[in-house]
């Protein structure tokens, strides 16, 4: 009786009947159909199409611009989320794969973003020779490269993180591996991942700049998009295009804030680890408008149905993703032939580097590249405890009222996708102008495109935050210091830990253009490795790039290992939810 009054339900005359709602979610989603497939029949074109229509500062193509680079930032945060999912995952739950998995990561994002689109732009252009497509692809290759690091280590801190009591129910209810992902590992991620998502998104408008300018040999493809835009403006310092350029960035960051974002944390807002429920739930139009279509949510039952049967298959995982403590745990005589490999393997690399090095490079110059990591490694941590000074409030504030998050989430990403190199000529000006000294006022440059990662994940943090412990800190009366002290900064700690280290490897990348800054004939220069890098790499002597950039890995990787890993560790000891 109960399948057929669902069935009826679900089926019936009444349930396919279309009604307004279902014309409104019609039109849109074929508006956005016929703008995917008119912005993707362009990426299959010729290459010579491009030499035909180069780059115009016409504001009038910044619509036919905004869609393509769109189109390539929203294929980014996919393959991200793919790689988040299954990178961030095997690193959780096997030790012996983060012993490899999570250093590479700490590495991975430090390394300059044009170092990776150095090596990867032939292997695209060579995968489809004389097309467009080839160019497309590696400049959404090094878009994902910006994207995917933070949304990683967010995923990677919420499945350590899993509150104990939920892990029992899941061994309770004898769920398999595959089972518990999609039940428990996902759905708690949720919310940290969405708000590292948007971060991506934003911050990804940045790289765009770089990635849509392909250079291959001495022949330079130019993508259009907002990012080569904006690159041509600056070149040519049209600063009415600058401003065109910003105007559509909004209208854009807006668009797919309403339209993807903002429902997806309406929808997500279930997944919080909760007894009761939350006085202030965040809404969504768009969300509203398919939940009271009739039609659509009926033809959409076959696709759920398939989603729930996938997600429930008894997929065991491998032994070594196994949790710890369960049957099949490695032994300590394989962990110690593990380690030993890895260590075998870093030594190798370490001596394959050092045989290179040394055929042209001398002990002074590893000392000068040491030094000149150490000033930039001082500025990095001053510059993090600043923005954490001024943005945990913040980001507290907001993610502990959802209607103000709504209101603040458009203007928190288009800030987060601000250019910070349309910030550079300012800071020339005034640092000439005040005779100011460049090694303290270059500084700030570093962290204005990373000090958003520490709001985004506090802001993650605190919508996440259990409304049942706010409720009982009221009842005791806690407030003011005691209150931050012992409720909030406790529970957001983990996703503050997860921002610090992206935004740490974020100013460590940006101190190669923020150390460094010029406007027309007005040139600035910091000491500091970032400084380093950007002179040998304009001087082309590789050698001393190589040697910086191994230098930067080697300080990321150390200070994230005597720092953030015991804050981690830390956090999933003393200050875990359950």
């Amino acid at each position: 009786m109960t399948f057929r009054d669902v069935r009826s339900a679900v089926w019936g005359p009444v349930s396919l009947r279309p009604n307004f709602w279902d014309l409104a979610a019609l039109l849109l989603l074929v508006g956005a159909m016929v703008l995917v497939v008119y912005g993707g029949e362009q990426t299959i074109a010729p290459l010579s199409e491009l030499e035909r229509t180069p780059v115009s500062l016409d504001p009038a193509n910044l619509a036919y611009y905004a869609l393509r680079t769109t189109m390539r930032m929203l294929l980014a945060i996919v393959c991200s989320t793919i790689f988040t999912f299954v990178y961030a995952t095997v690193a959780a739950k096997s030790r012996r794969a983060e012993m490899v998995l999570i250093p590479m990561l700490d590495i991975l994002q430090s390394v300059p973003i044009l170092g990776f689109l150095t090596f990867t732009v032939v292997f695209f252009m060579n995968l489809f020779p004389g097309r467009v497509l080839g160019a497309e692809f590696a400049c959404v290759f090094a878009i994902f490269t910006s994207q995917a690091w933070n949304t990683t280590f967010s995923m990677y801190q919420s499945l350590r993180n899993v509150p104990k009591d939920l892990d029992e129910a899941t061994a309770s209810f004898h769920l398999s591996g595959w089972q518990r992902f999609w039940r428990l590992d996902v759905p708690f991620a949720m919310p940290g991942l969405i708000w590292n998502a948007m971060m991506s998104m934003s911050g990804g408008w940045f790289f765009v700049v770089a990635s849509e300018a392909i250079t291959v040999g001495n022949t330079t493809v130019t993508l259009p998009g907002v990012g080569s835009y904006v690159a041509t403006a600056i070149e040519q310092k049209n600063l009415p295009a600058i401003g065109y350029a910003l105007l559509t960035m909004l209208i854009v960051i807006i668009a797919y804030d309403q339209l993807l974002f903002r429902p997806i944390v309406a929808w997500a807002d279930k997944f919080r680890f909760e007894q009761t429920a939350s006085g202030e739930a965040p809404t969504s139009w768009m969300l509203d408008l398919f939940r009271r279509t009739r039609a659509l949510r009926a033809l959409t039952y076959p696709l759920a149905m398939a989603n729930k049967a996938i997600s429930t298959m008894r997929i065991r995982w491998p032994v070594a993703l196994q949790p710890s403590g369960k049957p099949g745990q490695p032994s300590r005589v394989i962990d110690g032939v593990w380690i030993t490999l890895i260590v075998a393997a870093a030594t190798y690399a370490a001596w394959l580097a050092y045989q290179f090095l040394s055929a042209s490079l001398g002990l002074s110059d590893v000392v000068d590249a040491i030094g000149d990591g150490l000033v930039t490694l001082l500025r990095v941590i001053v510059l993090i405890a600043l923005a954490s000074l001024i943005w945990v409030p913040v980001g507290v504030s907001i993610g502990l009222r959802p209607k103000l998050a709504e209101r603040v989430q458009p203007l928190a990403q288009f800030l987060a996708a601000f250019p910070a190199n349309l910030a550079f000529p300012v800071f020339v000006v005034l640092i000439v102008r005040f005779h100011l000294d460049p090694n303290v006022w270059l500084s700030p440059l570093m962290i204005l495109g990373t000090q958003w990662y520490i709001l985004f994940n506090v802001i993650a943090g605190a919508a996440a935050f259990p409304t049942d412990l706010r409720e009982a800190a009221s009842s005791l009366h806690l407030g003011g210091w005691r209150w931050w002290v012992k409720v909030v900064l406790p529970g957001i700690f983990p996703y503050y830990v997860t921002g610090a280290i992206t935004a740490s490897g974020g100013s460590w990348n940006a101190s190669i253009v923020a150390e460094v800054a010029s406007w027309g004939d007005t040139h600035l220069v910091a000491t500091g490795l970032g400084a380093y890098i950007a002179h040998a790499t304009e001087a082309g002597d590789f050698p001393r790039v190589v040697l910086g950039i191994v230098v930067m890995c080697i300080l990321v990787t150390l200070f994230n290992r005597l720092l953030w890993r015991p804050l981690y560790a830390f956090g999933e000891r003393r200050l875990r939810l359950g």
